[in-house]
């Protein structure tokens, strides 16, 4: 899902990118190329056809041509048409990597002043933003939660959570320890241990960040020593290994988390909103979805997801940005929500969505969004970081000593800011 992209684009950190430099791309005159990852999902890709449809046939000066590609190539292709200089002048970027294709000179700032939705109408992590200036935004968001039966849960005696009291970690413990010893289920709780890529991250870094922790210090963003492998962060790898160790999860998840879910062979499943429908179509008012887990400091989520951005190279910046204010509507908000079964962007937009306006069945999932979204960090060392916590992370699963991964992983980290002089510039 549109979170939880392939960090493909660590090829971006070793060293600042020149997607500035050379001769300006992108546009043939007044027809400007567009590029999107959506090759692979017609729905969205449906949206954006929509979009350049109705903004090429609005008016008569500029003309948008667009490409696609499966997801899986995008970020790759990326890299590669901006070492060459030959970006788009329009494109979209996962929202965790807009800090380094900013850094990296591939992204231009953007004005979309004046468009009908307000930037500061949106859900703060749809706004991709890099030393104060706005790069990119996105039409919506994803947000993590628990899914359970509801019977389940009363059967074992196990309170169900609500938005403003959500589960304690003693809480949580206590109900999987019943889960557990009740012998129904193959494991009690499915964590989707199974994916990869930016899947790592996105899941679990929250939960280490509730406990007090986090991927680096966010102060100045010049060092993970410390921080992620601070006591806090030990915690929260010393509890996720015992979610193995107690047969609470699997080491490595099933390929489909949410099937085996369904299926009954968890009891309490974390996962994100885009299941959010089909799990209600399956089990009606018995299903339960549950905010995150208060460790210590604060249930958390990820943040932010796709977002639109003009590359720095765009030969017509002009026609990339009345395309970018023009798609800006309501509508094409709902259009998108509707089509990928993410939250819709603005409130807005969710009052027109089903399920999503206030009182609907998942405009819990949009309070997830708003009150506990925490974006990943906010610096163009965050692919390496990424990448550098899923190994640690796996390693902990498997059996390897929290501290040593951790501060592993922070060294590693740390050497390869002080490598990009922090990326200065």
């Amino acid at each position: 899902m549109a979170s939880v992209a392939l960090a493909a684009a660590t090829a971006l950190v070793a060293g600042c990118a020149t997607g500035s430099g050379g001769s300006a791309s992108g546009a043939s005159g007044n027809t400007l190329t567009l590029w999107t990852h959506n090759a692979g999902n017609s729905a969205e890709l449906d949206v954006v056809k929509k979009i350049i449809k109705e903004f090429n046939g609005s008016q008569s000066k500029y003309k948008v041509k667009l490409q696609a590609f499966p997801q899986s190539d995008y970020n790759n292709s990326v890299v590669a048409a901006a070492s060459a200089h030959k970006l788009p002048c329009l494109l979209d970027v996962d929202g965790p990597n807009v800090p380094n294709w900013a850094w990296g000179g591939y992204l231009s700032p953007i004005d979309v002043s004046g468009s009908q939705v307000p930037l500061s109408d949106q859900l703060p992590s749809t706004v991709g933003r890099y030393k104060n200036k706005v790069y990119g935004f996105g039409f919506y968001d994803v947000a993590l939660t628990y899914f359970a039966r509801k019977s389940v849960l009363n059967k074992y005696d196990i309170r169900i959570p609500t938005t403003d009291k959500p589960w304690t970690k003693a809480e949580f413990d206590s109900a999987l320890t019943k889960l557990k010893k009740s012998g129904k289920f193959a494991y009690p709780l499915e964590m989707g241990t199974g994916g990869s890529g930016e899947w790592w991250p996105y899941a679990y870094s929250p939960q280490l960040e509730s406990f007090g922790g986090d991927l680096i210090d966010r102060d100045g963003y010049k060092t993970a020593s410390g921080t992620l492998d601070g006591k806090n962060s030990q915690e929260w790898a010393s509890w996720f290994r015992s979610l193995v160790t107690k047969g609470y999860i699997a080491k490595k998840s099933g390929a489909d988390p949410n099937k085996d879910f369904l299926a009954g062979k968890s009891a309490i499943q974390w996962d994100g909103s885009w299941n959010a429908a089909k799990n209600a179509n399956k089990l009606g008012d018995d299903l339960a979805i549950i905010p995150p887990v208060d460790f210590g400091n604060g249930p958390k989520i990820g943040g932010a997801s796709w977002q639109w951005a003009m590359s720095a190279s765009c030969s017509n910046k002009a026609g990339a940005q009345a395309w970018l204010k023009f798609s800006r509507q309501t509508k094409y908000f709902v259009d998108y929500a509707k089509a990928t079964g993410t939250l819709p962007g603005t409130d807005a937009a969710a009052k027109q969505v089903e399920g999503y306006q206030p009182g609907g069945k998942f405009n819990v999932l949009v309070q997830y969004a708003r009150k506990y979204a925490v974006v990943r960090p906010v610096t163009p060392a965050y692919p390496y970081i990424s990448t550098e916590f899923q190994k640690a992370a796996q390693d902990i699963l498997a059996g390897a000593d929290p501290k040593n991964a951790l501060g592993q992983a922070a060294k590693d980290i740390d050497n390869n800011l002080r490598t990009n002089n922090n990326y200065a510039g």
